[in-house]
């Protein structure tokens, strides 16, 4: 029992003390957005000035349009998280039970364009958009992260657990194929969506390269543009960036808290084979 014991101490330790690493910066930056400009780069250095500055939340929305922004980018998230999460269930639906020719062949050209980077395909990307005049507005961040390669693999993954036994009784009291995977793929696969809505949420909401290329008007810029336009050339206010910062992870922070334990269940499932 000792030795057990003690290895789980250890174990813990080492969690506490990663926790400790990955929650470091983020209680930095809660400490600066509260701390007076000349009191930022001090030494030795404090986590807090000697009086909390919570004007500095008031000081973001001068220099940046921050709520502008904010509605810009919750727009983006909300539209492509609903969007994706529908084209990648039933794409996982289709690749999981429907039988057609060459199934597997194409699904494995599917997941193939995991393989091919970002950077690859964000010319040609770039260009379709100027030759639908969707430059500079937030169909080009929409419409190419409609479908996801990823999605579709991790929801056929989980789909592929389903008992088959379900879809046979559906089958005999006469479903159709889009009623088998509405009625009772979709609530069944709840943890799954969540865990890709999650990743999806994440992704989105802190893009910054996409929006860089695509967007250029301040009325459209997202979070993470707005951020990087509040640093100037020769002086940056850190406890106004630090205060959007954190305004700008508290939304993440929120949705992953809330959703952690279905998060855990989805990732465990997903990965599972299916008979």
């Amino acid at each position: 029992m000792r030795p057990r014991l003690g290895v789980k101490a250890a174990a813990h330790a080492v969690l506490l003390l990663g926790s400790a690493v990955m929650l470091f910066p983020f209680i930095w930056s809660i400490g600066t957005s509260l701390k007076d400009i000349g009191e930022v780069f001090t030494f030795p250095p404090r986590f807090f000035g000697e009086q909390l500055k919570f004007a500095n939340y008031t000081h973001m929305t001068e220099r940046i349009p921050f709520f502008r922004f904010f509605f810009n980018t919750l727009k983006i998230t909300v539209i492509v998280v609903v969007f994706q999460l529908l084209t990648s269930s039933m794409a996982g639906y289709v690749f999981a039970r429907l039988r057609f020719r060459f199934r597997e062949g194409l699904f494995g050209l599917y997941l193939a364009t995991l393989m091919v980077p970002a950077q690859v395909t964000m010319i040609p990307t770039f260009l379709l958009m100027k030759y639908y005049g969707l430059l500079d507005t937030h169909w080009s961040l929409i419409l190419p992260a409609l479908v996801s390669a990823f999605g579709t693999f991790l929801l056929r993954q989980f789909f592929s657990t389903i008992p088959i036994a379900l879809e046979e009784a559906a089958k005999i009291d006469g479903c159709t194929p889009f009623g088998i995977y509405w009625r009772i793929f979709v609530p069944l696969s709840k943890p799954a969506l969540a865990t890709l809505g999650i990743f999806i949420t994440m992704g989105t909401w802190n893009d910054f390269v996409n929006p860089l290329v695509y967007l250029s008007s301040m009325s459209k810029m997202t979070l993470t543009l707005g951020l990087a336009n509040m640093q100037g050339l020769y002086s940056t206010d850190w406890p106004a960036l630090m205060a959007a910062t954190v305004i700008t992870v508290l939304p993440i922070l929120i949705v992953f808290l809330l959703a952690q334990d279905v998060f855990v269940r989805g990732v465990t499932l997903s990965g599972l084979k299916g008979e």
